[in-house]
This record gives structure tokens, sequence and C-alpha cells, in this order.
């Protein structure tokens, strides 16, 4: 076990560092856990407090990362450009994906081919009005470990 003066280890559990959680409001604690359930395969690892009060944290279990809902009046949304993105293994995973959530009252739009390092990609509303965006093809680890390789950020030329 790591001595207690050890910063990455003052306890049992080790700290985490870097980027570990995003926070959005929902105004139905179970009516949102159930759309991230089905949507983006993310369920409640953590959960505290008492109805109009309560935390939720979901997780894909993938990382160290989790989507914090935080129960109250929603005053502001994940709207416009603004969302949470899941990574799907197909682009058929992404039409099926939108087409459940369509068929289900969900206000969708998509899907859209953008090419690399986008990729294939819809947006869905949840209960709430925030945007979860389902996509194939992205290329975030492939463009986070060439930056870590020491070529620097990508850059994509924009057409036209």
């Amino acid at each position: 076990m790591p001595e207690r003066s050890d910063p990455m280890h003052p306890g049992e559990h080790p700290v985490d560092l870097g980027l570990t959680h995003v926070a959005i409001p929902v105004s139905d604690m179970a009516a949102s856990t159930e759309f991230y359930a089905e949507y983006a395969s993310m369920e409640v690892v953590h959960q505290r407090g008492e109805p109009g009060e309560r935390v939720a944290w979901i997780s894909d279990r993938t990382r160290p990362f989790v989507v914090v809902l935080l129960e109250r009046s929603v005053d502001h949304r994940l709207g416009g450009w603004s969302h949470l993105g899941v990574g799907l293994g197909s682009r058929a995973e992404v039409d099926d994906t939108l087409q459940r959530a369509r068929a289900a009252g969900h206000e969708v739009l998509g899907a859209f081919d953008a090419g690399p390092p986008v990729g294939y990609w819809g947006i869905i509303a949840d209960p709430d009005g925030h945007n979860l965006e389902v996509a194939f093809g992205q290329e975030v680890g492939f463009t986070v470990e060439a930056a870590d390789r020491g070529s620097g950020p990508t850059v994509t030329q924009a057409p036209g």
C-alpha cells in the first residue's frame, strides 16, 4: 500500500487527475437515467439526495469519467452546438440509435457524414433538451495519440 504522504495516493484510493466529469441539470432523474442508459449505454455508479435534489453519476465504464446529473429546475440546456458525445461501434449502430430515439418521440437531427476526423454522427435531445451526439468514426483517440507522439494538433482544411 502506498504511503499516505504520496500525493497520488493520500488514502486508500488514487487521486483523480484531468477531466473527470461534466455536470448537467435534469428535471426528472428517472427519465434522464433511463435515456442515457438506452442511448449512451451509461449506468448509475453513484447516487445521493432526496427527490428534487438528487445527484447521480453515470458512466459507460470505459474510463474514469462520469456525467453528473443534478436534479433541479433546468434553467439552461446543452443546446445549439453544445452536446455530450458518445462513440458507437458502427454506422448501422448510429442509424439504429437515431431511429429508436425518433420512434420514442425524441427530437433527432441527422445522421450526417462529416468525414475524418468527425465521422458519421447524429444528435438526440434528452428529456430536458440537452443534446447527445452519437457517432461512429470519430478519431479522438488517434488524434490524442498523434499529439502525444509530438506531431502536434491535427489541422483539417475546410472545403471550399
